[in-house]
């Protein structure tokens, strides 16, 4: 007789979801900031602040990356093609110029201020470690937001579709990785 298939809790798989579509969002902007730096190089402006945001993000997927492995949650199958493409929105940003790089940061941090935002009213206080993790990366995230506001995104050229284009492709890269 074969032998029944372990139930797994919905809110346990919700979490997974969670933990899938987070590390891959952490692991996305490190590859966006590496696209945007290689082609910045060491001394355009506004360089430093992106080494240091893409260093924070790297933190961000260590910590979930340590969550993924502790939990024995899956990781996204789309990893290869977040790879690639984040690394291209990053390099092409950053070819139209700086204030495109920074434009690129702040439609994708409000995507994921949203994002983390639903996620913490969802856990509530099921997850204190996890919650704790989201809570304070995405007060980072707002923070790289506001730094790129400050430094020209919304005068990048054509910022409102260019900054439209970007959320929407976030908001599908959330949906895919929470399944995928």
């Amino acid at each position: 007789m074969p032998e029944a298939r372990q139930m797994i809790p919905p809110a346990e798989k919700a979490r997974a979801a969670m933990l899938r579509v987070d590390q891959a969002g952490e692991y996305g902007a490190t590859r966006i900031y590496a696209g945007q730096l290689a082609v910045m190089g060491d001394h355009a402006p506004g360089n430093r602040l992106i080494a240091r945001m893409a260093q924070q993000e790297e933190r961000h997927r260590q910590r979930f990356d340590a969550m993924i492995a502790e939990r024995g949650v899956r990781p996204t199958a789309l990893q290869p093609l977040w790879n690639v493409a984040g690394f291209a929105l990053g390099a092409a940003t950053a070819l139209i110029g700086p204030k495109a790089a920074m434009a690129c940061t702040a439609a994708i941090e409000t995507e994921i201020d949203r994002h983390y935002g639903e996620q913490l009213d969802e856990l509530g206080d099921s997850d204190p470690e996890l919650a704790e993790a989201i809570a304070e990366f995405r007060a980072e995230e707002a923070e790289h937001r506001d730094i790129a506001i400050a430094h020209g995104a919304e005068e990048a050229p054509a910022y409102p579709l260019l900054s439209g284009a970007i959320r929407l492709g976030c908001r599908a890269a959330i949906a895919l990785s929470k399944k995928l």
